[in-house]
């Protein structure tokens, strides 16, 4: 009985513990996606990164889900330990191994599936650069659609400025588009001026931050 009842008691504890993280990952997930103009005048105060502040909102949604699981293991957990239920508590591991079940299967497929991943990065980039230096400057259509992307995710290209060299646009101005430098004038004279990340750099930093 001594045994059962520490066992009992670290059960309570330790999914006691898990509930209120889950309800406090929650909260900031709803909190996230409710009020967006509080909780970036909430991130002002972090002089770093700055211009990446509006991607955080965009955890939200993943935020609730990690919260809501870990609120319903807890209780499952907490309050099958202490009525001693079996059906909570079999509910309890069935889900703990779904989800030991389901990360187990995520690293196999990103393993397995990496190169190939990459590769298909790799092949749209090449034509998203091809792209560029042929159209950028004399197709309407397609200068507007990167300036768009360009603006809103505050990227140069796909890469970086090299994306441009020998594009119409940089041919007829002699400068780079204006998102690609932190100061006018937009050319490569000042290397620090044209240090702008790409569309693919920031996404790779932001999976990485994840």
């Amino acid at each position: 009985m001594g045994c059962f009842g520490f066992l009992k008691t670290m059960m309570i504890l330790f999914n006691g513990i898990i509930f209120l993280a889950g309800a406090a990952i929650l909260g900031v997930g709803i909190w996230v996606k409710v009020d967006n103009g509080s909780v970036l005048s909430f991130l002002q105060g972090i002089s770093a990164g700055q211009s990446q502040l509006g991607q955080v909102l965009n955890v939200g949604y993943l935020l609730i889900a990690v919260g809501a699981v870990l609120l319903i293991l807890g209780f499952l957990g907490c309050c099958g330990a202490v009525r001693e239920s079996r059906c909570m508590l079999l509910l309890f591991f069935v889900i703990i191994l779904i989800v030991f079940i389901a990360e187990v299967a995520g690293a196999i497929i990103l393993l397995v599936f990496k190169p190939l991943a990459n590769d298909l990065i790799k092949q749209a980039g090449d034509e998203a650069v091809k792209n560029i230096k042929k159209d950028f400057g004399k197709n309407k259509d397609i200068t507007g659609l990167w300036n768009s992307t360009m603006t809103t995710l505050k990227c140069c290209g796909f890469y970086n400025y090299t994306d441009f060299t020998g594009s119409p646009f940089v041919n007829e101005t002699g400068g780079y588009p204006t998102q690609c430098c932190r100061s006018s004038p937009c050319n490569g004279t000042t290397a620090y001026n044209l240090n702008v990340p790409g569309y693919h750099t920031i996404q790779t930093l932001q999976y990485c931050m994840m």
